[in-house]
């Protein structure tokens, strides 16, 4: 856990941060990249005299504190928290929050590993649920019970791109004494501040845009309530799921240049979703920078740019939908996303087909992209052979 807020420390500007946030050289060799402490307990300076605050690195590793407080800085909160996984740090602030008996209100369209952990884990531990279009806040209000104790929000959401108004659900939550979770993973905290925004609690899997070299497979939580970031760091050490040196040490390496990924990812996505809207054999493209995308004006609100990811529709159905993952070349057929490499996928056979036959189930004939950051020219020329049937 981290605490990186200083409030006599000069305000700096993201990319500065995301550079120096944490990463002190080192005191002992002056590198100024922090070191990956591969170690797994500390010499005590007496019985009980922990140097540093470290003992043992499930509790605290060197490494992964430098990247607590680096994300932390990056996403404007006071306390982060890394894990092995972006599942892990969801599990962990489940159990967290909620006990047996309390309910969670969860998107229509998120993550097919979001889902299964509601539907298949956390149901069996007496977690009820229910399903709710997160970008009407109306739909939010009308699913709000008694026990509910968080909502759940995927903005912009996967894989259909819905965007959500982050304050306008945060005031309803609140106002039903629940807390507002945002995953943020889609957006980075480059591009998307929830906090600011009135959440309580931010999601990443850093294996996305954060890490994003496709090498690194992590998760975070982050947020500023000093007595939630204490159970939070009980039940991380409790539960264990920690993130190792080595992998926190990649996601630092990842963030160092994460606006200046941001920024490309989301104008290549740009231009290829402007493509594929006037493509024929494109039946609908789901992309929150196009003007007629319903959240467009949400998304402009509360967004720097639009992101990296698309999603769109095969005119020709499931199995030409199909076609087009596999006649693609430059677009690696592969699942995650947010790589400097562009990837496509069929996400009703890949990401999420947990979600098959339920409320969450997405469209046969839906193809996913996570745009990369190559030329574009030669994405849009890929793409343009892939859906020549």
């Amino acid at each position: 856990m981290s605490d990186q807020r200083d409030s006599g420390q000069t305000p700096q500007s993201f990319e500065t941060l995301a550079i120096h946030a944490g990463q002190t050289a080192d005191p002992a060799t002056g590198a100024v990249v922090p070191p990956i402490y591969q170690v797994s307990t500390y010499k005590q300076d007496g019985v009980g005299g922990l140097r540093g605050g470290y003992e043992y690195s499930r509790s605290a590793n060197p490494t992964r504190t430098a990247l607590e407080q680096n994300l932390a800085a990056l996403e404007g909160g006071r306390n982060a928290f890394a894990f092995a996984s972006g599942m892990a740090a969801e599990d962990c602030l489940l159990r967290t929050l909620l006990v047996p008996g309390d309910h969670v209100v969860i998107p229509n369209d998120a993550y097919g590993g979001t889902f299964r952990l509601f539907a298949r884990v956390a149901e069996r531990w007496g977690v009820e649920w229910s399903v709710a279009d997160t970008s009407d806040p109306a739909a939010v209000r009308a699913a709000l019970r008694d026990r509910t104790k968080a909502v759940w929000v995927e903005t912009p959401s996967n894989p259909l791109l819905g965007i959500s108004d982050i304050t306008a659900l945060a005031q309803l939550a609140h106002g039903a004494g629940a807390r507002l979770v945002v995953d943020n993973t889609f957006a980075s905290p480059y591009l998307q501040q929830p906090l600011a925004l009135g959440a309580d609690v931010v999601v990443h899997s850093t294996t996305k845009y954060m890490g994003g070299h496709s090498d690194v497979v992590g998760g975070a939580l982050v947020l500023d309530e000093a007595e939630l970031a204490a159970e939070v760091a009980f039940h991380q050490n409790a539960m264990g799921a920690v993130a190792g040196p080595f992998d926190s040490w990649l996601v630092m390496r990842g963030t160092k240049t994460l606006a200046v990924r941001m920024e490309r990812h989301s104008a290549n996505a740009s231009r290829v979703a402007e493509m594929l809207q006037a493509h024929p054999e494109v039946a609908q493209v789901y992309y929150p920078g196009l003007p007629s995308h319903p959240g467009h004006e949400t998304a402009a609100k509360q967004m720097r740019a639009f992101g990296g990811m698309v999603s769109f529709r095969v005119a020709g159905g499931e199995e030409a939908a199909v076609r087009v993952c596999e006649r693609a070349r430059l677009f690696t057929l592969g699942e995650s996303l947010g790589g400097v490499e562009s990837l496509i996928e069929h996400p009703a056979r890949m990401t999420h087909a947990s979600a098959a036959g339920s409320a969450l189930e997405v469209p046969a004939d839906l193809v996913r992209l996570s745009v990369g950051i190559e030329s574009v020219e030669d994405l849009l020329a890929d793409l343009r052979q892939a859906l020549s049937q």
